[in-house]
């Protein structure tokens, strides 16, 4: 965690547009961090947005990786919340496809709000809660075995990426991925499954325990009006954190939560 008073004068001079318009002075460098709400913490590196470490440990997997034929390549990293919220808004609205698990397109005419923002929510992260906001999660393919364009689907992870994830099973199961682990490997009932999906662990268990529905809600009362169907979410709030956003520990090693790697 960067000094919270120096991260904060940086973000106050930094801060994105819709925050400034929202009448908020201020957030705390920690909110400011979990939500998404500022890159300051992030550092660039051939084309990816991660904090130091993790950037640091991802260099070390692709090197890894290297050794046993694999280019390892991210498909997405950092993401803002106002980024998030562009791609919630768009698919509450109806603007862009709502799937299923089977990647047929839904039909919002068919669903209550209740029942849309469910199915919103198994494949996209409500704003806020995103775990691409820390600069500690990315979503990573095998470069060499692509084919087309990129979907991260499992239906791909299983067949073109098949050799990466089974190296990353193999790694992760001797400790040995450089601190990432998948904290959606497998179907718990809320978010789909995806095994493309990296999180460093040393710094992602110390963001996620600190994110609550509370929270959720102050920064949101603070930001204004960034979300449709904001009443629908607020009523369901606690159900969505339990259902789509609470990961359960054990998906790392249970001495990263500790602070302390091997």
């Amino acid at each position: 965690m960067p000094n919270e008073l120096v991260f904060d004068e940086v973000f106050a001079a930094n801060r994105p547009e819709f925050v400034k318009n929202s009448g908020l002075n201020s957030f705390s460098a920690e909110t400011a961090l979990i939500f998404g709400l500022s890159q300051e913490h992030m550092i660039a590196r051939n084309g990816v947005q991660l904090q130091l470490d993790a950037l640091n440990a991802l260099d070390g997997l692709i090197a890894d990786a290297a050794q046993s034929g694999l280019d390892l390549a991210v498909a997405s990293s950092y993401r803002s919340f106002e980024r998030q919220a562009l791609i919630f808004n768009g698919k509450l609205r109806g603007e862009r496809a709502v799937l299923d698990d089977n990647d047929c397109v839904l039909d919002r005419d068919q669903y209550s709000d209740a029942e849309w923002l469910q199915a919103i929510l198994r494949f996209s992260a409500l704003p806020g809660t995103s775990r691409h906001h820390w600069g500690t999660d990315l979503d990573v393919f095998d470069r060499s075995s692509l084919r087309g364009d990129l979907q991260l689907t499992v239906s791909e992870s299983q067949t073109l990426f098949a050799d990466l994830h089974v190296w990353l099973d193999e790694r992760m199961a001797k400790d040995k991925s450089c601190g990432f682990f998948r904290p959606y490997g497998v179907d718990r009932g809320g978010v789909s499954p995806e095994p493309w999906h990296l999180s460093y662990a040393p710094l992602a268990t110390v963001y996620e325990n600190a994110l609550v529905p509370n929270l959720w809600r102050d920064v949101l009362a603070e930001l204004g009006d960034v979300l449709d169907e904001l009443n629908v979410i607020d009523r369901h709030l606690e159900k969505i954190f339990e259902r789509f956003v609470a990961v359960p520990k054990g998906w790392c090693p249970d001495h990263y939560r500790s602070g302390l790697t091997s």
